[in-house]
């Protein structure tokens, strides 16, 4: 169906004025908003928004546990255990399938228990790829991974922050007392 003539609207742009063609005053004004900020903050004592990590920390940041405390919050990840000191997980891949990023790759194998038929041989998570959403936590139907107030991990390669099923686990250790929010 072809576009009728009625239907056309032209819009045309208004002209710059005098000033406005000249662009200096325009600049001088843009100039003017920044030493107005500049001067400004240093005029009033006010501190500035900028925080200098790791010297200070948030304020809900509690150093002798080292999460953070916010009902929101979601930090680095663990592996739960259950009652027996075993993985929780069942191999399900529910949590896999809902991450929405692909960092959570799970190779499954027969398990020697017999309260369940597979457990996980494998479990890493790629921590650098994930975007901390939650979706893993609200699809696993076991409670097996769960997301910690714990912030202030560190990398020193890539290599170093893909969490494999061990390290998943040292964390549940360490953070066995905190509860997620």
């Amino acid at each position: 169906m072809p576009i009728r003539d009625e239907d056309i609207v032209n819009v045309d742009a208004q002209p710059l004025t005098r000033a406005q063609s000249m662009y200096l005053p325009e600049v001088f004004k843009g100039l003017g908003t920044t030493l107005r900020n500049m001067f400004g903050t240093i005029g009033n004592g006010k501190r500035s928004k900028t925080m200098q990590y790791p010297e200070e920390r948030r304020e809900h940041y509690d150093v002798e546990d080292g999460g953070m405390h916010k009902p929101n919050f979601r930090g680095v990840h663990r592996l739960n255990r259950d009652e027996q000191d075993r993985v929780r997980c069942v191999s399900c891949f529910m949590c896999a399938t809902a991450c929405p990023a692909n960092c959570i790759h799970i190779e499954a194998a027969e398990s020697p228990w017999d309260d369940r038929e597979k457990y996980p041989a494998k479990f890493d998570l790629d921590e650098l790829r994930c975007i901390y959403c939650g979706m893993c936590e609200e699809a696993c139907p076991v409670d097996a991974i769960e997301l910690t107030p714990v912030y202030n991990i560190v990398g020193t390669s890539r290599q170093s922050m893909i969490f494999d099923k061990q390290k998943l686990l040292t964390v549940y250790d360490q953070t066995i007392e905190d509860k997620p929010m």
